[in-house]
């Protein structure tokens, strides 16, 4: 099981986490079993394992979207099991409105929160030129790329203004040159905004180049069984995924999931 730690720095902490499902075919389905993690503030943390062991309940879950059978949630030393809104939650799929401009689609977050319109713009105009959407803000989504859809709703992401930031599987979808572009563009937002990320992947090299730390779940019933600590130097480039240091963590997290 993995070491837990707490203090103020302290920004998500699971404690004794236990999701079950109703019967079926006469066996209770067993989701999470007593999942223990803690995620620092302002860290970038990824969480890897298996199809179906129970990442994306793990993430409803903090997200307040899905209740626990036992355990609690902890944002910010808070209990927030079971609260929406307390997070940012960005899915695999980018869910832009089509009958939305880009700048319109990015601000949605802010109007529903009760901003008007106007100054809602004036608050995404920078983080679209900053973030490399400066220009397609009159576009719609159709109009754009994969990786420029996936931009635009992680700034719809940020511009909600929440900390932490749960992302599952965001370029999950995108072909491999699309998507290593995107890993460093997203380490140059994270290294700007210094927001704390939780992040799902079934990509190791992706977990590791990113991340300070992964946590490695088991098959269902899903179960923390290893939390490491990344220590590649920051700020880090493509060039790392070659040094003995990545490969050698790389090859304990085969290790983990798959023997």
């Amino acid at each position: 099981m993995a070491a837990t730690m707490t203090g103020s720095d302290t920004a998500i902490h699971v404690d004794g986490l236990t999701r079950t499902f109703p019967p079926r075919d006469g066996e209770q389905v067993i989701a999470l079993d007593d999942i223990n993690i803690d995620v620092r503030a302002s860290t970038f943390t990824s969480v890897i394992g298996p199809s179906g062991c129970g990442k994306s309940t793990l993430f409803n879950i903090i997200a307040g979207l899905d209740q626990p059978t036992s355990g609690r949630v902890d944002i910010h030393g808070r209990d927030a099991t079971g609260l929406i809104g307390i997070t940012g939650y960005m899915l695999q799929r980018d869910l832009l409105l089509p009958w939305r401009t880009i700048l319109d689609n990015v601000i949605l977050g802010l109007e529903v929160g009760g901003l008007a319109r106007k100054q809602a713009r004036e608050l995404a105009l920078p983080l679209l030129g900053r973030y490399g959407l400066g220009g397609f803000e009159r576009h719609y989504p159709r109009e754009l790329s994969g990786g420029m859809r996936q931009r635009a709703a992680l700034v719809r992401t940020l511009l909600y203004n929440k900390d932490p930031i749960l992302l599952d599987e965001p370029f999950g979808a995108l072909d491999a040159q699309t998507r290593a572009n995107m890993q460093e563009w997203l380490l140059n937002i994270w290294e700007h905004e210094q927001k704390t990320v939780l992040f799902i992947t079934h990509d190791l090299d992706e977990a590791l180049f990113l991340s300070d730390v992964v946590f490695v779940m088991s098959p269902r019933p899903g179960r923390v069984i290893e939390r490491i600590e990344v220590g590649l130097e920051r700020p880090r480039s493509a060039e790392v995924m070659a040094t003995p240091e990545f490969l050698e963590l790389k090859a304990h997290l085969r290790t983990l999931l798959y023997d």
